[in-house]
């Protein structure tokens, strides 16, 4: 099929690395894995900070004026057999695939959309009616996580949903010569989730000094300063900085460490886990948001009750000092990713979901 591709969120070409541009590239990359023509339809940012009505009035004659221009050249040219919208939310609503899909008579589909009725009360009801509308219009939505799927299940209870699991390119990770003892940990060096990640990893391994560990961190970001103060107190030899690093240097490091350690508070679910599985690594993290999504909890890696520090510090030591059941989890995390969730796999089940859903007739025409 000859699909339009869009993210309202983040570009597959935005400048900016994170990860919904890699999962943006990883839909795209097993779409033409499978053989279909992916293009990016449009790169317009629908992101509105605040539910304020001027921000997103501006954003929406951005999005009409897009309507317009892409209806346009697509009716004077190759109209697409399907429009794929990925990570619609409250705060970047899909305000040009749903026209566009309508005005030229082809199916729909959305990627990790989510819908909590809880921001209707804090002013993003009219957003959230966009998403519902989107939701309903799709032939299905493809939901990452059960939490997604219950959040849209509750809201519009008359959408067409399927589990879609997160995945990666496994192929660039591969198990090297680890040390055990040494702890690793990528992410944005920014505020919000990610520090609050950073504060609970730098309180644990406070409370585990005495262990034999070395921790490196992966990322660069505005709060560079303020997280690197939380590690202050511990010894320099401790504690590497290797700042932004690129996939293949990322895998590089991964290859070498032994235990892949971040809380993930309030993760969507975290590919940066699925990259260190890839690798062979454990995974220490919590329980939480869509983390038991990507960490197969007692097999890959061990998961801790949400807020517990000690129960978080604990569980690091407790890998750190059995190296059998490390190694353990070593083989099975990285069996897992290799085999569940690599873009072959997802490649194979996306095509299953959209003939499902598609029906042949239409899939081959």
């Amino acid at each position: 099929m000859k699909i339009a591709f869009y993210a309202p969120l983040k570009s597959p070409a935005h400048p900016v690395p994170s990860g919904d541009r890699l999962m943006a590239r990883q839909i795209i990359a097993v779409l033409k894995m499978a053989g279909h023509q992916v293009e990016v339809a449009s790169e317009l940012r629908s992101f509105t900070p605040g539910p304020e009505a001027e921000p997103r009035k501006a954003i929406a004659r951005q999005a009409q004026a897009e309507v317009a221009r892409l209806l346009e050249r697509l009716q004077s040219g190759t109209v697409p057999d399907l429009w794929f919208t990925y990570h619609p939310y409250y705060k970047t609503p899909d305000l040009i695939g749903p026209p566009i899909a309508r005005r030229l008579g082809i199916p729909y589909v959305t990627a990790e959309a989510s819908y909590s009725r809880r921001h209707d009360e804090k002013g993003w009801s009219e957003n959230q009616r966009l998403i519902a509308d989107a939701v309903r219009l799709a032939a299905v939505n493809l939901c990452f996580t059960a939490r997604d799927r219950i959040g849209l299940l509750d809201a519009i209870p008359d959408g067409r949903y399927e589990r879609f699991l997160p995945f990666i390119d496994a192929t660039p990770f591969a198990c090297s010569s680890p040390d055990p003892r040494r702890l690793i940990a990528v992410a944005m060096l920014r505020k919000g989730d990610k520090f609050d990640s950073y504060t609970m990893l730098a309180s644990a391994l406070d409370l585990i000094r005495d262990q034999d560990w070395s921790l490196t961190i992966i990322g660069d970001g505005p709060m560079r300063a303020e997280v690197r103060s939380m590690f202050s107190t511990f010894d320099e030899s401790r504690i590497l900085w290797r700042g932004e690093c690129s996939t293949a240097e990322i895998a590089q490091e991964l290859a070498t460490a032994g235990l892949y350690v971040w809380p993930g508070c309030n993760e969507a679910y975290g590919l940066a886990y699925l990259e260190a599985q890839a690798a062979g690594l454990p995974v220490v993290a919590q329980a939480t948001a869509g983390v038991p999504e990507v960490v197969m909890a007692d097999k890959t890696g061990l998961l801790t009750p949400e807020g517990n520090i000690e129960a978080y510090a604990g569980a690091i030591a407790q890998l750190l000092n059995d190296p059998s059941r490390r190694q353990a989890m070593a083989d099975a995390a990285y069996d897992f990713v290799h085999h569940e969730r690599s873009l072959t796999a997802a490649s194979k089940r996306l095509e299953t979901i959209l003939r499902n859903y598609l029906g042949d007739t239409y899939y081959e025409r």
